[in-house]
């Protein structure tokens, strides 16, 4: 599924028109990412939890020469499935 998959499903099930469904999830989907941004967490009951993980920095290795290389420190995001959608999935 794509966006626009999600965008037709969404209009279809709140029955609203795709524009409209559009613009909340594009909305939904700047809110997360500014509060990761912001480093807080999104909690949404029975789906997951959203949140930025520190992944510290590292020696890795060039596949094609074997040269170490330097990889900095990064934030990223890290989604955590909630208990319902686990049990939906199984």
């Amino acid at each position: 599924m794509n966006k626009s998959d999600l965008i037709d499903a969404i209009a279809t099930a709140a029955d609203i028109p795709k524009a409209v469904a559009g613009r909340a999830l594009d909305a939904t989907l700047d809110t997360v990412s500014e509060t990761l941004t912001n480093g807080e967490q999104v909690v949404l009951v029975g789906f997951g939890t959203f949140s930025v993980k520190e992944r510290a920095a590292r020696t890795g290795r060039n596949p094609r020469t074997g040269d170490p290389i330097d990889i900095p420190a990064a934030r990223i995001p890290s989604f955590k499935a909630g208990k319902a959608l686990k049990e939906a999935v199984n």
